[in-house]
C-alpha cells in the first residue's frame, strides 16, 4: 500500500469484504470515492448532506471518523431505518485515520 492510500472495505450483500484501496491524497469523500469504484450510489444531492441516498453503516472503524455534523445528524434522522452506527458517505472526507475502515451500503440487502 502507497503512503497515499488507505484500505477500505465494503461489505457486500452476501457477506464478503471487498478491499479497496483508497487515496487520501485527492479530497475525496467517501461516497466520491464509492461512487468511482462503481457502486451503486445515487448521491442525489452532490454531497451536500442533503438527501442520504449516500448512507452507509459503519461496521468497523467508527471511532476513526470525525464528529457527525449538525446537518448530517439532521438528514439521517429522516431515515425510518437508520442505525446507530449510519453515517452519510458524503461527510467522511478520506484521510489516513481510516485505515481499515469497514462499511456497507446502507439500502443494500
Amino acid at each position: 500500500m502507497e503512503e497515499n492510500n488507505i484500505t477500505v472495505h465494503v461489505q457486500n450483500p452476501d457477506g464478503t469484504l471487498t478491499a479497496l484501496d483508497a487515496p487520501v491524497d485527492m479530497g475525496l469523500s467517501l461516497m466520491e470515492y464509492l461512487k468511482a469504484c462503481e457502486y451503486d450510489i445515487l448521491a442525489t444531492c452532490g454531497g451536500m448532506a442533503l438527501c442520504a441516498t449516500c448512507c452507509v453503516d459503519v461496521l468497523e472503524g467508527q471511532d476513526k471518523l470525525n464528529e457527525m455534523s449538525d446537518d448530517e445528524y439532521a438528514m439521517l434522522d429522516t431515515l425510518p431505518d437508520v442505525l446507530p452506527n449510519s453515517r452519510l458517505a458524503c461527510q467522511l472526507q478520506l484521510n489516513a485515520a481510516m485505515d481499515g475502515l469497514v462499511v456497507k451500503l446502507h439500502h443494500a440487502e
